[in-house]
């Protein structure tokens, strides 16, 4: 567990950055629409489920990229 905590908390490359800020605003937009007060079709808030999913496993998978190879 430590050794997660620290890959964290090393620097991220920018390509990785990239990817995490991609989903973060994949699972923005993804909650904006399930959480919508209004009506909408039940496929397009299943997708939004599945975007939001998609969105935050992404982030987490790309904070975890480290820039050398010194922790593997």
């Amino acid at each position: 567990m430590k050794e997660i905590i620290k890959r964290v908390q090393e620097p991220t490359p920018r390509f990785f950055q990239k990817i995490r800020n991609l989903g973060l605003l994949l699972t923005a937009v993804g909650g904006a629409i399930a959480t919508a007060p209004v009506a909408l079709p039940v496929m397009l808030t299943t997708i939004a489920g599945y975007v939001m999913v998609a969105g935050a496993i992404a982030s987490a998978i790309s904070q975890t990229a480290v820039e050398d190879n010194r922790l593997l």
